[in-house]
């Protein structure tokens, strides 16, 4: 792919008339688990050819929690985990709990928009804990996903209807949904799109299930390497070490089957394209392909997950084109999913409710330009997630016993569970991209109150931990700013401590 480069004090300015921005469209593209430093875009041609090579590709793109609901969460509100409160996968984590019913469902993105004359739609997987016969406030028409991603023998709720499908595949399902509504649309409208795909089991359409035959589980400098006693927390250390030659083996199904399930979405994403064109809808639509977080295949003798604050957990893709976006740019300031809710509002003309965390990426200058500033450079995004384990997680195939409190514990994976009751964190991913300085300065909540801490500028693989090197000064300045970091809201989220 032929790119041009934007850093350093370079600003790439959009021309677009800021009188047009109530008619924008806008579609989001949410995939789940989708790696991006694993080559997670690679299988995709019609997303690089489609969407990249005609907008700009974000290469620090990141989530605020790598984990499924706090992370769609957070798109959805604006908003860190520790202010909507959903902060795992579990009811009693507040994923589709009381308070987010009660509290942030009714101030989301979709209500926003619609208040303003948006037609809304959504299609997917929504929240993980999303049992119900309600459909969220805000939503036009509702293809909601109940539970957790699943590729056959799911129950959509269909504008409260609640729909069972056997042998329907479910990205194909929601290809469907998506363009029976944007071949009948009202401008403006905004659709978000939430397909299943990479999430395990990650099974192919019949049409892909036997495509990269010879891919394997890519092998990073940080693949199947031991963590020692200060190199990582307790988690990563936990037998064993490292992974056997079988399991490899099956990490290496595992990584060809996610490039696989992502097939029918590149599908998806070319009859979006195309169909927006057939409709004369492309011209006046920003499109955002992203996924809720990261994921990793055997880095640092784990097997497979998330919820680790590593570079292959927290990066996600982030592909955006849209009006007189210029294309082919590779774009290296940082973006954070919460940037999603308060971006889409700026563009559309709607004004900010002073409870977003996020910034956005479209601003106005003087000139009545819409532009990605220089400004936006420097960034600290902070990274934070809540341990989920108790005596019912556990695996009894496995030699731990209840009271460990772990979780994602398995057989295939030797035992190295992937979760505990505390695994629990934050993080502070600072960039600043004119020093071309990249770090992360994390604090576990655990037993040994861990911290952990790298130079992503030469250390991008996060191999050596300079937390225990660090000056006295230099640690308390980092831990006071992930302090404040930690319990901001709003305008406090987005200064630089």
């Amino acid at each position: 792919m032929n790119v041009l480069s934007v850093c350093g004090l370079f600003t790439l300015v959009l021309y677009l008339d800021q009188a047009s921005s109530a008619d924008s469209n806008f579609i989001v593209i949410l995939t789940d688990d989708q790696d991006i430093v694993l080559n997670g875009l690679n299988p995709m041609e019609n997303v690089r050819k489609l969407l990249a090579n005609r907008g700009a590709l974000f290469t620090n793109a990141f989530t605020s929690s790598p984990i499924c609901c706090p992370s769609r969460a957070s798109i959805l509100s604006g908003q860190y985990a520790h202010n909507h409160e959903t902060k795992n996968n579990s009811r009693i984590g507040g994923c589709y709990g009381s308070h987010w019913q009660e509290k942030i469902e009714p101030t989301a993105l979709p209500v926003h928009l619609q208040r303003n004359g948006y037609e809304t739609f959504y299609a997917g997987k929504y929240l993980n804990e999303y049992f119900s016969e309600t459909i969220p406030p805000g939503w036009s028409q509702w293809y909601g996903l109940h539970g957790n991603s699943a590729y056959f023998n799911y129950t959509l709720n269909e504008n409260g209807v609640m729909k069972k499908y056997d042998n329907d595949y479910l990205t194909d399902v929601l290809n469907t949904k998506a363009l029976e509504f944007l071949s009948n649309a009202k401008k403006p409208f905004f659709a978000m799109i939430a397909p299943p795909a990479p999430h395990m089991p990650c099974e192919a359409a019949e049409r892909h299930s036997h495509s990269f035959e010879n891919i394997k589980a890519l092998r990073t400098p940080n693949f199947n390497i031991p963590s020692g006693v200060l190199d990582k927390h307790w988690l990563l250390r936990m037998p064993p070490a490292t992974l056997n030659n079988e399991t490899i083996e099956w990490l290496d199904t595992i990584y060809r089957k996610r490039w696989q399930s992502l097939l029918a979405v590149d599908d998806m994403v070319a009859n979006i394209i195309h169909t927006l064109e057939e409709k004369h809808l492309y011209d006046d639509t920003y499109i955002i392909y992203t996924s809720d977080n990261g994921y990793h295949v055997g880095q640092f003798g784990q097997a497979i997950d998330k919820r680790q604050p590593y570079e292959t957990d927290i990066r996600v893709p982030f592909v955006i084109s849209g009006p007189k976006i210029p294309p082919k740019i590779v774009y290296d300031y940082p973006v954070a999913l919460i940037d999603i809710f308060p971006s889409v509002l700026t563009r559309a003309g709607i004004p900010l409710p002073d409870f977003v965390d996020g910034q956005s990426f479209f601003a106005t200058n003087e000139n009545d330009e819409t532009v990605l500033t220089n400004d936006y450079g420097n960034r600290q995004i902070l990274i934070e997630y809540w341990g989920e384990g108790d005596s019912t997680t556990y695996s009894p195939e496995c030699k731990w016993h209840k009271g460990d409190r772990l979780s994602q514990c398995s057989i295939e994976a030797e035992c190295h569970c992937q979760d505990a009751w505390n695994n629990t964190y934050s993080c502070i991913r600072q960039t600043f991209v004119q020093k071309e300085e990249h770090k992360i300065f994390c604090e576990f909540q655990d037993r040994e109150n861990f911290v952990e801490a790298y130079d992503l500028s030469v250390d991008p693989y996060e191999m050596t931990n300079i937390a225990f090197d660090m000056l006295p000064s230099e640690h308390a300045l980092l831990s006071l700013a992930l302090e404040k970091l930690a319990k901001c809201k709003g305008d406090s989220c987005r200064q630089i401590y």
